[in-house]
């Protein structure tokens, strides 16, 4: 058995324009990696590498030529059995390439399983687990986020995560004050994700007024990167702060340690096309959990073949607390998916 890496690429086309604090995406690149043994070809694991634009590390311009270079080197080896240690990854794969770590993991998981998209083997994938999950309303104007929000509860969501910092800040609040006006907290759960668009200056001013909302938490108050700033407002803050974009291109666990101590946070959010697959997310939550930090997981605009990965991932810690995996339905050319969603939960149809 002589074991064969390679790629293919995919332009994943939304179905609106999708706002970010980073402007506004109608389309993505994503790259499929694909794991075989020529003897026994129709076994095929599949994983995604998906960099997203201006966050990801690997968000460069020689990127394909790079996953080409690592499938190929993978290949050259002529493994005749794949090594169950995170090591070997990590040895082959450049620490500034996170999302193909984690298409090379997924691949490798799903080819061990036997190609049938299996990463995680238990009851998720069995149809017998359900994960609750958060209604994402992404940024636009203002009756764009409003129709966002009612399909959102009419679907029978319980916790709904809103994206800040596109659009007057004022009209955000309304947004916020029209879901308050018919729910409480005990009703429905509130985020906000800011995506680092406040000023350090400007953040516990606009965090006191969204405290009056009853909101779970805001993730990323300001721009990654301010560590000493991160702290300051994670004290001081009354909306518990979640850092999300301040953990990527952190590897070493010393380093990751270091950056929790330091900052403090309420929660961390995690995202393995960010953070380099599944390994690094257990030592995030093995360090979050020895501080006393909260954590969650969630997709970052993969298509279904990363959702399902990362789905199956976040199922087996049995999370209770809503998890931010609701992307699949974003794109007119996805992937065909087993999963999906009913009344804020994400299951794995059999």
């Amino acid at each position: 058995m002589a074991l064969q890496a390679t790629y293919r690429k995919h332009t994943l086309q939304f179905k609106f324009e999708a706002g970010t604090s980073r402007g506004v995406l109608t389309e993505k690149d994503t790259w499929f990696v694909s794991i075989s043994d020529p003897e026994r070809p129709h076994v095929k694991g599949t994983g995604e590498a998906g960099p997203l634009k201006g966050l990801s590390v690997d968000d460069l311009p020689d990127f394909e030529d790079r996953l080409r270079e690592i499938c190929q080197t993978f290949s050259e080896q002529q493994l005749a059995l794949i090594p169950d240690d995170p090591r070997f990854l990590r040895q082959l794969i450049p620490e500034r390439f996170p999302s193909i770590l984690f298409a090379f993991e997924t691949a490798l998981a799903d080819w061990r399983n036997g190609g049938n998209r299996i990463i995680f083997p238990g009851p998720f994938p069995q149809g017998k687990m359900d994960i609750p999950i958060n209604g994402l309303i992404w940024m636009g104007k203002e009756d764009f986020m409003l129709r966002q929000t009612e399909e959102k509860l009419d679907q029978g969501y319980t916790c709904l995560k809103m994206k800040i910092g596109a659009i007057d800040f004022a009209h955000e609040c309304r947004i916020l004050a029209s879901i308050r006006e018919r729910f409480s907290p005990a009703q429905i759960t509130l985020r906000v994700d800011a995506n680092g668009a406040f000023p350090p200056g400007e953040a516990l001013e606009k965090l006191t007024a969204l405290s009056t909302f009853g909101l779970h938490s805001i993730e990323q108050p300001i721009r990654a990167g301010q560590p000493e700033e991160m702290a300051r407002i994670c004290r001081e803050s009354p909306v518990p702060v979640a850092l999300d974009e301040e953990l990527t291109g952190i590897t070493g666990k010393d380093h990751k340690e270091a950056l929790l101590r330091q900052i403090q946070p309420p929660y961390i959010i995690l995202k393995p096309t960010l953070l380099g697959g599944f390994g690094h997310c257990r030592e995030w939550i093995a360090l979050a959990e020895k501080l006393g930090i909260g954590w969650w997981i969630t997709s970052a605009l993969e298509s279904n073949t990363g959702l399902n990965a990362i789905s199956q991932f976040t199922a087996t810690f049995q999370p209770v607390m809503p998890q931010g995996l609701g992307t699949g339905q974003l794109y007119h050319n996805n992937i065909p998916s087993p999963l999906t969603i009913r009344k804020g939960f994400l299951r794995y149809e059999v």
